[in-house]
């Protein structure tokens, strides 16, 4: 004997997420709905409230600064804690950003994935946050690397050949290793210099 099977009424009052744009993003900035020292970044539509800046991750950023800028000098541009326009609804602040060199150092517009030659989050207490939301996020919009350094772990993740569901290469790399930006095979750096 067949049973009908009745349908769901579809409910009309269900609350709709609503994912804001760059252009809403800057006007909520404009508008002064953001402190100005706020430290918030747009991901997927959502604004997000970053962790305070304590001194070892201060300190790892200056680091990282200081020998990328060192090894590579005017052939690229190193961005620190400056916005990456990965979509219409994301634009997250990488802790340090290695970018390809433009002559108007980015003036013109921020960077694009494109750009992006290698992208760095320094992890202090924001380790799951960057590992789950951000890389996942930097994967689908092909970034092309990323680094994350775990401070509390003492070690530097390394993701490279980003894809729709992620990076499909992944190595974790602690003292006494070397590593180098998949752009710059020959330029190494010692994972204990970049960890301090």
């Amino acid at each position: 004997m067949a049973r009908a099977v009745a349908r769901e009424a579809v409910d009309d009052t269900m609350p709709v997420r609503h994912r804001f744009t760059i252009d809403e993003y800057h006007r909520m900035g404009e508008a002064g709905i953001f402190h100005e020292d706020s430290r918030v970044e747009l991901i997927e539509g959502d604004v997000f409230h970053m962790c305070p800046i304590g001194t070892r991750h201060t300190g790892g950023v200056n680091r990282l600064n200081a020998l990328f800028t060192r090894r590579l000098g005017s052939r690229v541009v190193v961005s620190v804690q400056n916005p990456v326009i990965l979509d219409d609804f994301s634009e997250p602040q990488p802790d340090c950003t290695i970018l390809a060199f433009r002559s108007d150092y980015y003036e013109g517009a921020h960077p694009r994935p494109s750009d992006v030659l290698l992208a760095i989050e320094v992890a202090d207490s924001s380790v799951s946050y960057d590992r789950r939301i951000k890389s996942s996020l930097y994967a689908r919009k092909h970034v092309r690397e990323l680094w994350l350094i775990d401070i509390p772990g003492k070690a530097i993740e390394v993701y490279r050949r980003p894809s729709a569901s992620g990076y499909r290469e992944h190595q974790r790399l602690v003292r006494g290793r070397r590593i180098a930006m998949a752009a710059f095979p020959r330029v190494f750096f010692r994972v204990t210099e970049i960890l301090g």
